[in-house]
């Protein structure tokens, strides 16, 4: 369904005049391609919530039937003062290891990307800001097609954080025997409830080495990526229930499902593997 330039330009805080001055377009009104390029461009900026650069956006105008280049995208981006959130660089964080336990290997080290889904998947914990305290996020995510496949939300880092959520992967993907399961060394990872678990489903373990969390930087860079898009608007939470509505309408309604992944050749995850499939 199509929105009105006034609608529009409201909702991305440009004037109308702007929006068409910069088109070149005030004395003898838009040429009809490039206003409906302009238009289509910004709806769709919209719907995506400024999460969209020039690339995504791209790939989805030619999906929509606009084959257009990139450079002339980026043009009417600058012309209609449309700019993309864009995630603070990370800093790998320092996680609480237990040092009594020994760390498993880095098995990807010696393993080349994954061919399939269900053959990888890397886990992370990332705190969330809340009024009442802050919130801690874990997340599995699968290394091939980049499909989070299972999530959990608490306001404790303890173990059944990350068991919690690698159950609900469990329950979504169901995953065969030999899954790598890789994740830094921290405590929740070294611990007897995540390793029996992992142990009894015929899994194998890998961590992050000593001191080098840029082993899992995919993880480092989707919550950057998450927290950036999600926070943008609304800083902080005002509960926990607040919190999982919008963490589930982030990852299972937008980031499995619709965002364009770069590495991916602009798919979304669900489709990537949909594609592959075939």
């Amino acid at each position: 369904m199509g929105y009105p330039v006034k609608a529009l330009c409201r909702v991305l805080g440009v004037s109308r005049s702007a929006y068409y001055e910069h088109l070149g377009c005030m004395a003898d009104g838009p040429s009809p391609s490039k206003a409906a390029l302009a238009k289509e461009l910004g709806q769709l900026f919209a719907r995506h919530k400024r999460r969209y650069g020039n690339r995504r956006l791209q790939s989805a105008l030619r999906d929509m039937g606009h084959p257009t280049g990139r450079h002339r995208v980026r043009g009417l981006m600058r012309a209609m003062s449309l700019k993309a959130i864009q995630p603070k660089g990370f800093v790998p964080r320092t996680t609480q290891a237990d040092t009594s336990k020994a760390r498993s290997p880095n098995l990807l080290l010696e393993m080349g990307p994954p061919e399939g889904p269900n053959r990888v998947v890397v886990g992370d914990i990332t705190y969330l800001p809340c009024e009442t305290g802050w919130l801690y996020l874990a997340a599995w995510m699968d290394l091939y097609s980049r499909y989070i496949g299972g999530w959990q939300l608490d306001d404790h880092m303890e173990a059944s954080l990350v068991v919690g959520a690698f159950n609900k992967m469990l329950d979504r993907r169901r995953p065969p025997a030999g899954l790598v399961a890789h994740s830094d060394g921290g405590s929740q990872y070294t611990s007897s409830a995540l390793r029996g678990l992992l142990a009894g489903e015929g899994f194998r373990q890998s961590m992050t080495r000593k001191d080098n969390h840029y082993d899992n930087a995919f993880m480092e860079s989707l919550f950057s990526r998450l927290k950036a898009e999600l926070l943008e608007d609304c800083p902080v939470f005002k509960d926990k229930e607040d919190a999982r509505l919008r963490v589930f309408e982030y990852i299972d309604g937008y980031y499995n499902t619709q965002r364009k992944h770069s590495s991916l050749g602009y798919l979304s995850p669900v489709e990537f593997e949909e594609k592959k499939g075939q």
